[in-house]
């Protein structure tokens, strides 16, 4: 052989070498990718119970492992707090773990084989097991609290969890079938399925392949043609809104020694939600409420339900401090309460509840939390709303820092910011009572620091402001209706607009007093109200019926598109 043929024959050698090894490489890695790198959705743990819930292997996320004792199964308190119930509550002095579900709330005894059951006392199997520092949750005997579904495979040790306000579809194999770790053949096999055989659909087809749950519980993935006669054994629970659009609500004030208002016959354009001062705590009360209501309130109801609005009335506390503190830190005080507000919202066949409590310790303010996560779950089963009033995120502790808006915003159906009293009746220095800055500043701190979602975030509107007067280096304030201002101003008074606050401030010298006013007006509302569009909230209150100009509904109709 020539040398130049002898190196011919080396080079082809060597290409066929290098293919050789760029076709290994390449199988290694498609070994790799298909064979060892395990399914996110699918993560099985061959040593452990697995759980899978709602189509999706949560095992190798427990924090500890799911326990099977006398065919009841239960799940540590920590997993049930990361999977279906973040506020789920251990009350040191009852002894008992507290959690809640949409329209469910249970307290459960630790060592007892009973619960309270949204007011009612009811037998289950098992009971709250503790091991070390772990609760562990009887859950199987709670699956109405949780609106679950759920059932034990025992020959692939596998725990199923579905809840039943999500669809349930499923489909008929129309052959033998090996079910994919991955939506391709190359995949190893995670369970197989024989013709005929019944499977759930876990999610939607994509390119040809779609993903099923066996009967055995194992997820996996098959191609769509292979499955035929498919049909939903559950449709989905689609929630529906009280108020579609924006929220318009009306607070309608009166005392307990004032009726409510006689409205027969009227109708207020521009709102959508009425919200009376019906009902308040009772001092030194142990949860009981102060019904102001009556018979007048009922026809009010019945006003407002003729004209297609909704009633939430006020529960306030009446700055109650003490009586609060009580009431919040008693489990058994507030489930009293949460008692006395179903039972009137069944009275008076309301639409729904606004929580109106100031003036709080700082302390309480978790306990106030667990009041709203408590409350919500018996609301929500009566078809009845949720919102709770709040001042803006900063000041005195028994003012703002009383409040958890996080929580209060996460678990109620809206948070009503009470953007009003920047500068209060006792504040020390005279000024607007809602400059556009101050609202715009505190909403994007509600929306950000916060993290109050922008669709349950109700925007406070005041109707009223403040007359300062100054007088040999004194200042006094006081309270004017929106409707009144132009009573007391008279004419030739200094009229200035500031765009940073959007209003006009006001200032003229009467008997040698020095009067300033930072007025509400059309004006001055629609710049505020311009707000809700821009951030995209859930609607606007107005505090308080009849201190506004009639003229301002048509305005408020405009921009929040409510007849």
């Amino acid at each position: 052989m020539s040398r130049r043929a002898k190196r011919e024959e080396e080079k082809v050698k060597s290409k066929f070498f290098s293919k050789i090894v760029i076709v290994a490489i390449f199988l290694g890695l498609v070994f790799f990718v298909l064979k060892v790198t395990p399914n996110y959705r699918n993560t099985e743990v061959s040593e452990k119970t697995n759980l899978v819930i709602n189509n999706s292997n949560v095992t190798s996320d427990l924090k500890h492992d799911v326990i099977i004792r006398e065919g009841v199964i239960y799940i540590s308190k920590e997993d049930i707090e990361n999977f279906f119930d973040p506020y789920i509550y251990y009350e040191q002095g009852t002894n008992q773990i507290i959690t809640t579900s949409e329209n469910q709330i249970a307290g459960i005894v630790v060592g007892e084989n009973f619960a309270t059951n949204n007011g009612s006392k009811v037998e289950i199997t098992g009971t709250v097991l503790q091991e070390n520092d772990t609760y562990y949750i009887p859950f199987s005997s709670l699956t109405n609290v949780y609106n679950v579904e759920i059932s034990y495979i025992e020959s692939s040790d596998t725990i199923t969890v579905d809840s039943k306000d999500r669809a349930h579809i499923v489909a008929d194999s129309r052959k033998n079938n090996r079910v994919k770790s991955y939506p391709t053949v190359f995949s190893r096999d995670v369970d197989k399925i024989e013709q005929g055989e019944t499977v759930t659909l876990a999610d939607e087809a994509e390119n040809g392949w779609i993903e099923i749950r066996t009967d055995t519980g194992k997820l996996g993935y098959v191609k769509e043609n292979t499955l035929v006669n498919e049909y939903t054994v559950r449709e989905a629970i689609e929630t529906k809104e009280q108020i579609e659009g924006n929220i318009s609500m009306a607070w309608d004030y009166y005392s307990e020694y004032v009726y409510p208002p006689d409205r027969t016959g009227t109708n207020i354009k521009g709102v959508n939600v009425l919200s009376p001062a019906f009902f308040s705590l009772v001092d030194e009360g142990k949860g009981a409420i102060t019904d102001n209501a009556g018979e007048e309130g009922k026809k009010y109801v019945e006003w407002a339900h003729s004209n297609g609005d909704k009633v939430w009335p006020i529960l306030s506390n009446n700055s109650y401090i003490e009586t609060t503190a009580e009431i919040m830190r008693d489990y058994n005080l507030r489930q009293t309460l949460i008692e006395n507000i179903v039972s009137l919202v069944l009275k008076y066949k309301i639409d729904g509840i606004n929580i109106d409590f100031e003036y709080m310790y700082e302390e309480d303010k978790d306990l106030f939390s667990r009041f709203i996560i408590e409350l919500k779950p018996r609301l929500k089963e009566i078809g009845a709303v949720l919102s709770v009033d709040v001042t803006a995120p900063d000041g005195s502790p028994e003012w703002s820092l009383c409040y958890d808006r996080n929580v209060i915003g996460d678990v109620a159906d809206y948070i009503v910011f009470m953007a009003y009293d920047q500068n209060g009746i006792s504040s020390p220095v005279e000024g607007t009572t809602a400059g556009y800055n101050w609202v715009k500043a505190n909403i994007e701190k509600f929306l950000g620091q916060e993290g109050v979602e922008a669709e349950k975030l109700i925007l406070g509107v005041p109707f009223y402001t403040r007359v300062w007067e100054e007088h040999n280096g004194e200042i006094e304030t006081s309270t004017i209706d929106m409707k009144s201002i132009e009573d007391v101003v008279p004419e030739g008074a200094s009229r200035t607009w500031d765009d940073e606050l959007k209003q006009y401030y006001i200032e003229f010298v009467e008997n040698g007093v020095t009067n300033k006013i930072w007025a509400e007006d059309e004006e001055s509302i629609k710049a505020k109200l311009s707000l809700i569009g821009e951030y995209d909230l859930a609607g606007a209150a107005f505090w308080e019926k009849d201190r506004e100009p009639d003229s301002i509904w048509n305005v408020i109709s405009e921009i929040l598109e409510v007849e």
